[in-house]
């Protein structure tokens, strides 16, 4: 199977993609963080399962879904989208499906042989790993993969 696996360092977890965003912007961005978090602690989650994005036959991404505390997840998300909402994002269509994207197929891979790897793959789970903030990334995409630099960051509350 031919797949760009994701670096290590480059696992992350997407709450909200806003696309290109004028420098200008960030701070704004960075209070309606803030904001976001109010209230909500730091949580823990894991990798569970494997599966693909948009379907078998079409497989484009390689991802691992979450468990752990979904709803502090789940809480975090919404208060994101509105508080971006009121700064002209708008909210996505598509409901939230919070994964961890693992790798991204290139070209089309064999049905047969991703369904018997991914049957494998049905118990994978990952070490537990800790929220202690929300982030804004740039990512800047090269050859060998993305590159992200940290911009702005709000610290969920401490336990």
């Amino acid at each position: 199977m031919d797949i760009r696996w994701v670096r290590r360092e480059g696992i992350h977890l997407t709450l909200k993609f806003l696309g290109d965003i004028e420098k200008n912007t960030v701070d704004n961005i960075e209070a309606a963080m803030g904001r976001a978090t109010q209230g909500i602690s730091r949580f823990t989650l894991m990798g569970e399962g494997i599966g693909v994005f948009p379907h078998l036959r079409r497989a484009r991404v390689i991802w691992t879904g979450l468990s752990g505390d979904v709803q502090a997840l789940m809480a975090l998300h919404r208060n994101l989208e509105s508080e971006l909402k009121s700064l002209g994002f708008p909210k996505e269509k598509r409901p939230f499906r919070g994964h961890l994207t693992l790798g991204r197929a290139k070209g089309r891979l064999d049905t047969t042989t991703l369904r018997q790897a991914l049957e494998g793959l049905r118990d994978f789970q990952t070490a537990s790993f800790s929220v202690p903030s929300l982030v804004l990334f740039q990512s800047t995409l090269r050859p060998q993969g993305a590159a992200y630099t940290r911009l702005a960051e709000a610290p969920l509350v401490s336990t």
